[in-house]
């Protein structure tokens, strides 16, 4: 067994509560790893698989982990991976169901499945979560390591209400050798699995076994239009909106007009013109609760937690991979029968130049309104523009990256 710290990250005890859990467990001393910095873990995950390490802990945020995937498979290994998720997000883990609890998360690495898991590679480089260009590019780019330690997902926040100021970009994406989206976007996203923070599920039918990425261009460009788009994805109706358009494919190719930012799993990357995904199915071997499927299920209709003997656990080599035999979700989603569920009132408000400052609510049932609207049915309704206040409280929920 091997343990790769991120010294820079801590939750819950922090490491001595870890080394204590692992020491109970018995497992006193383990092959163990410390990086300051998360570009430095490739290194670690070299020596611990040269060390002869079974199953590798990895102590860290998404970056931390992105880091770790891509370097077990340039490794050719699919030595289990169980994830302690110290850092500020945790997407994947989020979406995999991994506690955020030492003493729980140390039991997974132990006794739970051992599930094969897709990931998607872009110019070169794995990910596990989502990669993109644009929006969430700029605000990963201009978010410091000091800004995120003292500010935690503030940093975020404040970077992209900033970013909200860039223009569109005009590019041209092919999804498995076909033209799909040619325009100006000004966000790109290609994910791995589904949600984001706060339960927002920018891709709700997303599945990191089913062979394919989800793929999204978001042609938002002003204040208001993002407005709408939030309050679509809290909703959890992104296709519905006129500012996303959304496939799933194997391969994907974004040509862009001028360089620009790209991230991958939080992490910024440099500006460049061309950028190409594609998937490796079933390329690493992560600890999780429950066996996935192919097809993603609801939160209802998850099985129950596996409870699997650490005994049986540690002596057994089975990967447990989604049946071939499963059939792939057709590209139609189907959604649950609509029910009415009302959004915190948001008040988009004018700048204070009038006595009288005219208020709009924006919830579900008003955002549909205004999607399905034509121009014409809008003529003579008065919208006020929004103000940076009124878009800091919707984007204050999202955290791109």
């Amino acid at each position: 067994m091997a343990v790769v710290v991120h010294t820079g990250k801590t939750f819950g005890g922090g490491v001595p509560e870890l080394r204590k859990i692992l020491d109970a467990a018995g497992h006193p001393t383990p092959l163990w790893y410390e990086v300051k910095k998360s570009k430095q873990a490739p290194r670690a995950i070299r020596a611990a698989i040269g060390d002869g390490a079974d199953l590798v802990y990895v102590w860290g945020g998404d970056g931390m982990v992105q880091r770790c995937v891509d370097a077990m498979v340039d490794a050719g290994s699919k030595i289990p991976i169980a994830i302690l998720p110290a850092g500020t997000a945790n997407l994947l883990a989020n979406n995999l169901g991994i506690p955020i609890d030492i003493a729980e998360a140390v039991e997974l690495g132990l006794s739970g499945i051992r599930q094969a898991l897709d990931v998607g590679v872009v110019n070169g480089e794995r990910f596990a979560v989502m990669a993109g260009t644009g929006l969430d590019a700029i605000t990963m780019r201009n978010v410091s390591n000091g800004e995120k330690e003292r500010l935690g997902r503030l940093a975020y926040f404040r970077s992209g209400m900033s970013a909200l100021r860039k223009d569109s970009i005009l590019m041209s994406i092919r999804v498995n050798g076909k033209t799909w989206f040619t325009g100006k976007s000004s966000c790109v996203l290609v994910g791995n699995v589904g949600t984001i923070t706060g339960g927002i599920k920018p891709f709700p039918n997303a599945s990191p076994v089913d062979g394919k990425l989800e793929v999204a261009a978001v042609t938002a460009n002003t204040t208001m239009d993002w407005a709408r788009v939030f309050a679509r994805l809290a909703t959890g109706h992104a296709k519905r909106s006129p500012f996303i358009k959304t496939t799933r494919a194997r391969k994907i190719v974004i040509e862009l007009e001028q360089r620009a930012p790209y991230e991958l799993d939080g992490g910024p990357r440099k500006a460049t013109r061309k950028l190409k995904f594609r998937v490796e199915p079933g390329a690493i071997t992560v600890c999780v609760p429950v066996a996935l499927s192919r097809t993603r299920r609801s939160a209802k209709g998850r099985r129950p937690r596996s409870k699997v003997s650490t005994a049986h656990a540690a002596n057994s080599d089975v990967v447990i991979e989604a049946p071939e035999v499963a059939i792939e979700p057709a590209e139609v989603v189907i959604e649950a029968p609509e029910v009415v569920v009302e959004a915190p009132e948001v008040a988009i408000e004018t700048p204070e130049a009038v006595n009288q400052r005219p208020e709009v609510v924006i919830g579900p049932p008003a955002a549909a309104v205004i999607d399905d609207a034509s121009p014409a049915a809008l003529e003579g309704q008065s919208v006020a523009p929004a103000s940076p206040s009124t878009f800091a409280r919707v984007i204050n929920r999202l955290h791109l990256g």
